[in-house]
């Protein structure tokens, strides 16, 4: 396939916003009470070493996508069937964060508009902007990117001056309840993951690591990715608890949003809640179409294709139904995520198939050296 160089502040644009694009919003490590944040810091040092696994299997392919090493690494047998399993996890997942974005903008925007509507129309925007190309998609996430950072910094730094409520008291006592509540959030059994979701969803980056001008560089953006994304949603949680209690912030299904509606200043200005709606638009943009365009690259790959522009078309007409029709409410929505991504997807995908990979091809470059 013909795919545009991407130089390596235009992959991290695009991997940070994928990173926090739809997670921002959400009460991730919630179970953990006022110690979430402590929970997020704490996988995003396990997400630092799974992205060491994505560096270092890149490392050892620097021409190839995760798609292409998989012959090299395991042969043409077994590959094909791991193939088409990512080719679906990718679009699977860029269901569900379409999903995200229609229940948020269904449910406070545009509450008389079916969610098909709402999600077909967003992917007819993202269709028609990934067509453009890699590059394209790439130099939105250097215009987009910084002014979605100074937006989600001006509302962290208006929810502490103007509300009376915000008590970084409400953190404490930290480790109140022990280790256990935090390594809970964190690790994939028994519950939902903050490893696995967002950090671990960053194995989408061995798909782009090839199209790197300076493939020198991948560790540098990798490693920035993780680091930067932990921090932003570390310092979110400490003010979203800090502003609506860890009780509150647990019952939420969107607490940015809910506090965000909090804000006022002199009774004047208000409902900064649009603001949010705003970034979350921005942030699924990138998420749905890290996605999508890791999907489509994934498929022209394994059948050869030249162009991946009607794979994107197709993609689109199966992602905006599948993000509709998979659920029937929001509840059972989550309650999927939950009981199948988390353990069935999550974990053979990011976690245990890229170790294998790792350790057979680190193998197979002993014997061949």
């Amino acid at each position: 396939m013909d795919l545009k160089k991407l130089s390596g502040l235009q992959l991290f644009y695009i991997m940070i916003g994928f990173e926090i694009g739809n997670t921002i919003i959400f009460a991730i490590g919630a179970g953990a009470k006022q110690d979430a944040w402590l929970a997020i810091l704490t996988a995003m040092f396990c997400g630092l070493f799974l992205m060491g696994i994505y560096v270092k299997l890149s490392a050892y392919y620097p021409d190839d996508s995760l798609i292409q090493m998989l012959p090299k690494i395991i042969g043409r047998f077994l590959s094909y069937p791991i193939m088409l399993i990512y080719i679906l996890y990718f679009t699977y997942l860029a269901s569900t964060a379409c999903r995200d974005f229609g229940e948020l903008i269904a449910s406070t925007i545009l509450t008389e508009t079916p969610l098909i509507i709402v999600v077909g129309s967003f992917m007819v925007l993202m269709i028609y902007s990934l067509s453009g190309g890699t590059d394209v998609f790439g130099r939105m996430g250097e215009m987009v990117f910084p002014v979605y950072i100074l937006v989600l910094v001006a509302m962290w730094v208006l929810m502490a001056i103007s509300l009376d409520q915000f008590d970084l008291k409400r953190l404490t006592p930290v480790l109140g309840e022990g280790i256990y509540p935090v390594l809970k959030e964190v690790f994939p059994y028994p519950s939902p993951s903050i490893l696995a979701f967002p950090f671990g969803e960053t194995v989408l980056i061995t798909m782009f690591f090839p199209l790197l001008k300076k493939k020198e560089n991948a560790k540098k953006v990798g490693m920035a990715v993780i680091l930067l994304g932990g921090l932003l949603l570390s310092i979110n949680c400490i003010i979203m608890i800090s502003v609506l209690g860890p009780n509150i912030f647990e019952q939420e299904y969107f607490p940015l949003l809910s506090a965000a509606r909090m804000v006022s200043i002199a009774d004047f200005l208000e409902r900064f809640d649009s603001l949010i709606i705003l970034m979350m638009v921005a942030g699924v943009f990138f998420k749905v179409g890290a996605w999508t365009l890791g999907a489509s690259i994934a498929i022209g790959q394994l059948f050869k294709l030249k162009s991946n522009k009607s794979i994107l078309l197709i993609l689109g007409v199966i992602i905006a139904p599948l993000s509709v029709f998979h659920a029937p409410d929001f509840v059972k929505f989550l309650e999927i995520g939950r009981t199948f991504i988390d353990p069935y997807l999550h974990v053979p995908l990011q976690i245990v198939i890229p170790s294998l990979l790792l350790s057979i091809a680190f193998v197979r470059k002993k014997f061949q050296t």
